[in-house]
C-alpha cells in the first residue's frame, strides 16, 4: 500500500528540485532522510519535511507496517507558477525576472520482493503462447500463388514501353 505526499507552491526553480529529487528517488526512507539532511542546498529543507509527511501517511493507512522497509517508489518535480518581475537596467530599459515556484509529488512504499524464478517462469508460459499463435497461424494461411518469371534478360517490359513512348512525344514536338 503506497502513500502520497504533495508540496505546492513551493518558491524556488523546479530544476534546483528536481537535482535533489533524483539523488533521492529509489533510496530506503532513513537514507532519504539522512542524505536531504546533511545537503547544503536550500530544498533539502522543504523535502525532507516532505518524506516525513509521506512516512506518515503511510503509517495512518497501514497502522501494523513496518516502516524501515518503505522506499522513495516515485518523486517527480512539475512547474508551477512563474511571477514575473521587472530589474531596472541600464539607460532605462527594464529586464524581466522570472521567479520560479514547483510542485512536489513524492509516494513512498513498500519495497517489492523480487523473485527471479517467477520471472523465468512468466516468460517460459509467453513464448509457449506465441509459439502456439505462430503454429496456428501457419496452418490456417493458404498458400500464396507463385510470382511469374521474369524475362531471359533479367529485365521487366514495362521500362522499354516507357521508353518508347517518350521517344514517341519527343518526335511529335
Amino acid at each position: 500500500m503506497e502513500a502520497v505526499a504533495k508540496l505546492r507552491n513551493y518558491p524556488t526553480s523546479p530544476r534546483k528540485m528536481r537535482l535533489l529529487a533524483d539523488l533521492i528517488r529509489g533510496h530506503k526512507v532513513e537514507r532519504a532522510l539522512a542524505m536531504l539532511e546533511h545537503n547544503p542546498k536550500h530544498p533539502a529543507v522543504p523535502l525532507r519535511k516532505l518524506v516525513l509527511s509521506a512516512i506518515n501517511n503511510w503509517k495512518q493507512k497501514n497502522e501494523s507496517g513496518d516502516e524501515s522497509e518503505l522506499v522513495v517508489k516515485t518523486v517527480f518535480v512539475d512547474g508551477a507558477r512563474t511571477l514575473k518581475r521587472m530589474r531596472p537596467a541600464p539607460q532605462g530599459r527594464g529586464y524581466r525576472v522570472r521567479k520560479r515556484s514547483n510542485h512536489v509529488t513524492l509516494i513512498v512504499d513498500v519495497k517489492n520482493k523480487f523473485n527471479p524464478d517467477e520471472l523465468v517462469e512468466e516468460v517460459r508460459e509467453e513464448q509457449a503462447a506465441v509459439e502456439a499463435k505462430e503454429t496456428k497461424a501457419k496452418a490456417v494461411k493458404p498458400k500464396k500463388a507463385a510470382k511469374p518469371a521474369r524475362p531471359a534478360g533479367g529485365k521487366s517490359a514495362a521500362p522499354k514501353k516507357k521508353a518508347a513512348t517518350k521517344k514517341a512525344t519527343k518526335k511529335s514536338k
